[in-house]
């Protein structure tokens, strides 16, 4: 369960906001006011799979792995770590069941907005509207990206790839779970690990 923590490190938000969100300076510290800053301990949970995935968090420091189980595999869809955004999005703009579980794999920070208070943003920010297709737009954009890379690009290719984008998440995360992510086996992903690529 996250846990409320005093606000820190205010500007390390707002400089991300600019840049995902394209925020003006003028509408930073309205926006940032919005997000509590929160833990979630090893092992929590920041969503669950059939449960409503009411908030989007930022993530300071730590990572998350989003997850599901397909058939008797668990799959990993994405780990977020620090500068990243994790949430369902689905889930948090339809109110549909989450497909996934979004768990903490260290102790995290976050920066989080309920969607109760994302609603609200516009009633403040006349310009919102604008700046949330721009949201949607990055985030569609790396979707894409992602695809691209799935079906077109080699094993090595694709670790090499996350290499370069999250140098940290090579270094701390569990082979099995990186291998998933990238679509291939653990045996694959070693033996693109023992070649050297992306070194």
């Amino acid at each position: 369960m996250a846990a409320q923590t005093p606000e820190s490190e205010a500007n390390f938000l707002q400089v991300y906001l600019a840049d995902f969100f394209g925020i003006p300076a003028a509408h930073l510290e309205q926006i940032q006011n919005f997000f509590q800053a929160e833990r979630i301990s090893k092992g929590g949970f920041h969503s669950k799979q059939g449960g409503n995935c009411d908030r989007l968090s930022f993530v300071k420091s730590g990572m998350l792995r989003m997850h599901r189980l397909h058939g008797d595999r668990e799959i990993t869809h994405w780990i977020s770590g620090p500068g990243y955004f994790v949430v369902d999005l689905n889930s948090f703009l339809f109110a549909q069941p989450s497909r996934f579980d979004i768990q903490a794999l260290s102790d995290c920070e976050v920066y989080t907005i309920y969607k109760r208070d994302y609603d609200r943003i516009g009633d403040e920010v006349p310009e919102w509207n604008e700046l949330e297709k721009r949201f949607m737009a990055k985030c569609f954009a790396m979707l894409e990206e992602r695809m691209f890379a799935q079906i077109s690009l080699s094993a090595a290719e694709r670790y090499a790839m996350l290499e370069a984008q999250q140098p940290e998440l090579i270094r701390e995360v569990p082979l099995h779970y990186l291998a998933s992510m990238l679509g291939m086996s653990a045996e694959t992903l070693s033996r693109v690990r023992a070649k050297g690529f992306g070194e």
